[in-house]
């Protein structure tokens, strides 16, 4: 099994307005993924890379600690 697999990543969460706002964070290579649900149940998803400054700057936005169920259940689709 290679090193990407043994990663265990960490999720956040925010809601702004209606608007959810769900974060991935790979904690070993700064790289992760973002997901924007909106009010009217559309979706937008990025990719971004991180610096090792993530934590504080989700901490400073507001962000609590979200779950990795409800991560992929919006990632995959099934949640909106």
């Amino acid at each position: 099994m290679s090193k990407q697999n043994n990663i265990v990543h960490q999720y956040f969460k925010k809601e702004i307005d209606g608007t959810k706002v769900l974060v991935k964070v790979n904690p070993i290579h700064y790289k992760g993924t973002e997901i924007t649900i909106f009010p009217d149940g559309n979706s937008a998803q990025r990719e971004l890379e991180f610096d090792s400054e993530i934590f504080d700057d989700l901490n400073a936005d507001g962000f609590e600690i979200g779950n990795p169920m409800e991560f992929n259940l919006y990632l995959s689709g099934v949640a909106k």
